[in-house]
């Protein structure tokens, strides 16, 4: 464990969850950051919370490592952006290929906006959950843009920081076996009951895998990736 402090991006979601255990085991000093930009599924920011008490209760040294929480507001976002995640319409595909819930530019801004926080708090390290193996074709979840912005932000604010991406490589199924590695079962459980995927909002029908519509990309994604887990532990 490095004695250095981390500020993990977390959204209320699975992945986010995993990347916050995943820094709560490296890092001694461990921030969190959640944006609220107008997406459809808001409710994600509302499990943040007990997330985070539910991580201090797995293990002392988490406890002791995680700081403070902070929210941002950037209305701007959703205001420009016309997109499944931030209006009511129906889930599909752009003429171009990707889907139309790529909010253009999120990630970009989300961890430009980690790194100036990052810059006033001190912390060196920011962690992001994108991922490029079990992703929607986002191009700013591909592992060049996020190195590419790296380089951009290091050479924009004088500082080092380093973007951290553990998910980058790993499917979903993996992403829940690395909850188990870092957590037990009890980190598992945690995301299950606790955490949200689902694009829309939606909390009411509990699945094995935890809560949402069962039937939007996201929650397809994670009910597929839950049921290769439990069929195929490492």
């Amino acid at each position: 464990m490095t004695q250095e402090g981390a500020l993990v991006l977390f959204s209320g979601g699975q992945d986010s969850t995993t990347c916050l255990a995943w820094a709560l085991a490296r890092f001694a000093r461990v921030e969190t950051l959640g944006f609220d930009y107008g997406q459809r599924h808001r409710i994600e920011l509302d499990c943040r919370q007990a997330l985070r008490e539910g991580l201090t209760r797995i293990d002392p040294d988490w406890e002791a490592r995680l700081g403070s929480d902070h929210s941002l507001s950037l209305d701007a976002l959703g205001a420009v952006s016309e997109t499944a995640l931030t209006r009511e319409t129906e889930i599909g595909f752009e003429a171009g290929g990707l889907p139309n819930t790529f909010v253009p530019g999120r990630n970009l801004v989300f961890l430009t906006f980690a790194a100036a926080l990052a810059y006033r708090r001190g912390l060196r390290h920011i962690v992001g959950g994108m991922c490029e193996t079990d992703y929607s074709g986002y191009p700013d979840c591909r592992d060049d843009a996020i190195k590419a912005l790296q380089v951009a932000l290091n050479l924009g604010m004088e500082r080092r920081f380093v973007l951290h991406t553990p998910l980058m490589w790993i499917d979903k199924a993996e992403t829940w076996r690395l909850a188990q590695g870092l957590g037990g079962r009890r980190l598992v459980d945690l995301i299950v009951e606790e955490s949200h995927t689902c694009y829309l909002g939606e909390r009411g029908s509990r699945h094995a895998w935890g809560y949402g519509c069962g039937t939007c990309p996201a929650c397809d994604l994670r009910a597929k990736g839950y049921a290769r887990f439990v069929a195929e532990p490492a």
